[in-house]
């Protein structure tokens, strides 16, 4: 598992890509990847082209970027999770709370 971070020049798009399993072990790395933003409006993109597994504390870890993203104005985007991925985000219904493409 490894998490990348891409931001933007305004500091206004942040861009986390997951790389395999999505899980609890990645809390430590999930949290740092998105509090150095600061920039109110940031929106937040998860990129989940090579994330293989998720499962609930990754819930649990995308609803804390949500409160850290709301606290900014933002906003957050899930793009290109594979259909078990997307699957296991329908169940929690986070197509609710979030754009899922």
């Amino acid at each position: 598992m490894s998490i990348s971070v891409e931001k933007s020049d305004d500091g206004k798009k942040v861009v986390i890509k997951i790389d395999g399993r999505f899980d609890f072990s990645s809390h430590h790395e999930f949290r740092d990847a998105y509090r150095g933003a600061t920039e109110a409006a940031t929106i937040f993109i998860l990129d989940m082209t090579s994330t293989e597994y998720m499962d609930s504390s990754a819930l649990g870890m995308i609803l804390l970027l949500k409160e850290h993203s709301g606290t900014l104005g933002g906003d957050i985007k899930i793009v290109n999770a594979n259909a078990e991925v997307k699957n296991i985000l329908q169940i929690a219904n986070f197509d609710k709370l979030f754009s899922i493409d």
